[in-house]
């Protein structure tokens, strides 16, 4: 096999993988122009060597599949992708194509080309029936359950054709991204990507409920298929449909392609106008006679291009480097720079990500580095430009204490975070406060995320153990508050209180302390001030408690705002003393997990009674599984234990272990 063949081998393998994270996972490993860089590349190698000619190469077929979670919708009218031009005289080219093939004068109309995932929408009679995905283009998937959640799509249109099919783009926007991700970093999950992404994970959510909560919008641009109504030109389609009550995407007439260069460049400049993200412009022409008469190829209409915006790379000089403390206490390093226009926004800031990242590209305050904005969004360092380094440049080091709190940091020993320990860091005061009234820790009913930040905000607690001094009157003044439901928080306060030693201690927040260490722990000392006066080797000899555990419970009892927040629980009534209590040591040693719906009992409930016989319970199997306790509508758990050999209880074997 000769090499270019075993370069349009890989190219195809690699773009095809691509494909599968960016249209099915929603999880992009490349930027979207160093994918279509590789595109270009295969498809120039196939033109210079047609021999290697394949109908199943990325060049030839839309990228994405339908997910075998929808039912799958064959398009009525096929949703094609557009061919991407990456500089102004390839768009000059493209209009210099259209002066040849058309011999009648001609339109194009520019449009911002929207960062979302594409749908077709289909109507009867003015009511909304159905929406799928592209797909592959020809197959997509049916999400019409998940789009009916959408704010802004009209599910019922007035004097509407008997038959409507509309294309459009679905987003979220970066406010609502931004909002989405904050959530997401108080609950400790993996923060998306972009809002892109996002919105593809949620059009894609099997709960409609969940989609909903992410507050996605649509906006249309182009009419697929109607009866009883004609059109000449693109442009009045859209004026159409904004007619009928869809939200349009903003067009504008040009006559020339100069005009379109000009527009285009326009829109990059104010980009950040838009309420969703735009990686580009589509340039089309205006006639829909034309257009017939162009056709298409087997993968692009010959009539439209996407002109795709370069990421933009400036140099600029880093003036300082400040420490900023997230929510979930990670210290992320942040370059404050020199001004520097990008991607139609003035940057004075880039995130450096971690101190490995700094430690690697050797950065220094002085020193002047390439920026760009990573996935249009977020303004990053990409390299430092050493010939231009000033003299007196130090290397840079990351504090050895939090900078909001002064508390010690450590640094994660399977990661590369670096976190503050303090228990009343300013920075963390949302999420250490909604992390213990949450239903694993105190389980205090009616306090969610939007009251916990409502009291902060009023300035009423600034710490988690201040919700127990709360005065009832000041909740009750509170927005969407009133007397009743002040008084229901106040009761379910006062009923925590009783919750016992484990709870408090994941409530804590220790590193490494969750609800099982901290069952372990309750049972084994009792009460709170036995396990304050534990060594690291006392807590090393616990079943289940590992050094570096040990380590960051003796360091976190040690410091004085957790010393701080034990007092004004402890005066505030709290109980300190375990309520977990063993029956006997029958499931000693022996490790449970849990599979499909029980009847007689919660997940909770049956792992809470095998701990009272001393056993333990897993997520996971493996051989080291005593028993697989199943339920109705098991899944691969099963599977995995019978191929394991696993001894498998129903609910009534069950309950003959435990009489």
């Amino acid at each position: 096999m000769n090499d270019v063949r075993k370069e349009i081998i890989r190219l195809r393998k690699e773009l095809e993988h691509h494909n599968l994270l960016y249209y099915v996972n929603d999880a992009p490993e490349i930027s979207d122009f160093e994918y279509d860089a590789m595109l270009r590349q295969l498809e120039e190698l196939e033109a210079a060597h047609p021999e290697y000619a394949d109908p199943n190469s990325p060049t030839q077929h839309v990228g994405g599949y339908a997910l075998n979670s929808f039912a799958q919708v064959r398009h009525e009218v096929p949703l094609e992708s557009l061919q991407d031009v990456f500089s102004m005289d390839e768009l000059r080219a493209f209009g210099e194509r259209m002066d040849s093939a058309l011999s009648d004068a001609h339109r194009y109309v520019v449009e911002p080309k929207i960062d979302g995932l594409s749908m077709s929408l289909e109507y009867e009679n003015g009511v909304f029936v159905r929406g799928a995905t592209r797909g592959d283009g020809t197959v997509g998937e049916d999400v019409t359950e998940n789009l009916r959640t959408l704010r802004n799509l009209p599910m019922r249109l007035e004097n509407a054709p008997e038959r409507l099919i509309v294309r459009g783009e679905v987003y979220m926007s970066r406010s609502v991204f931004q909002e989405l991700n904050a959530i997401r970093e108080i609950n400790g999950e993996q923060l998306l990507a972009n809002p892109r992404n996002a919105a593809a994970g949620s059009i894609r959510q099997q709960d409609p409920k969940i989609a909903a909560q992410r507050k996605l919008e649509i906006i249309i641009f182009n009419l697929q298929l109607t009866s009883g109504e004609q059109f000449a030109y693109h442009s009045e389609t859209l004026d159409y449909l904004k007619s009928l009550g869809f939200p349009t995407v903003p067009y504008t007439s040009c006559g020339t392609i100069g005009e379109c260069c000009d527009r285009i460049d326009a829109i990059g400049d104010d980009r950040e106008q838009f309420p969703f993200d735009i990686d580009g412009a589509v340039i089309k022409i205006d006639s829909l006679a034309q257009r017939a008469a162009l056709g298409s190829t087997a993968k692009f209409p010959r009539w439209a291009v996407a002109y795709k915006y370069p990421p933009e790379k400036k140099e600029s000089v880093v003036r300082d480097i400040v420490i900023q403390v997230g929510r979930t206490g990670v210290l992320t390093p942040k370059a404050v720079i020199d001004p520097v226009r990008l991607a139609g926004t003035t940057v004075t800031n880039a995130t450096l990500h971690n101190a490995d990242f700094i430690a690697n590209l050797d950065l220094r305050i002085g020193d002047t580095v390439l920026v760009q904005k990573a996935g249009e969004i977020i303004p990053e360092v990409l390299s430092v430009n050493k010939d231009k380094r000033p003299a007196d440049t130090v290397a840079f080091s990351m504090p050895e204490v939090c900078p909001e709190c002064g508390a010690p940091v450590v640094r994660d020993e399977d990661g590369v975070a670096v976190r503050c320990t303090g228990a009343e860091c300013p920075a963390q005061r949302l999420r250490n406060i909604v992390h213990f009234a949450s239903r694993e820790a105190m389980d205090i009913d009616g306090l969610g995320i939007s009251l916990c930040d409502a009291l902060i905000r009023a300035d009423l607690v600034h710490s988690p153990a201040e919700l127990y001094y709360l005065d009832p009157e000041q909740v009750a003044g509170l927005e969407r508050m009133g007397k009743k439901s002040a008084e229901n928080l106040m009761n379910a306060l006062e009923k925590s209180k009783q919750n016992g030693l484990a709870r408090l201690l994941c409530a804590f927040g220790i590193r490494q302390v969750g609800q099982k260490a901290g069952k372990v722990l309750a049972s084994h000392f009792g009460t709170l001030d036995e396990l304050m006066e534990a060594s690291e080797e006392a807590l090393t000899a616990i079943p289940d408690i590992g050094a570096i555990t040990a380590a960051c419970i003796v360091s976190w009892f040690a410091d004085p705002q957790s010393q701080h927040q034990i007092r004004l629980l402890r005066e505030a009534g709290v109980s300190f003393d375990s309520k977990e209590t063993v029956l006997d040591q029958r499931f000693a040693g022996k490790t449970f997990v849990l599979t499909g719906a029980l009847e007689h009992f919660t997940r909770d409930e049956a792992s809470a009674i095998i701990e009272q016989y001393g056993g333990k319970t897993s997520g996971s199997v493996s051989k080291k599984t005593a028993y697989l306790l199943a339920g109705e509508n098991t899944g691969s758990k099963y599977t995995k234990a019978v191929s394991l050999g696993i001894p498998i209880l129903d609910e009534a074997a069950f309950l003959k272990l435990i009489e």
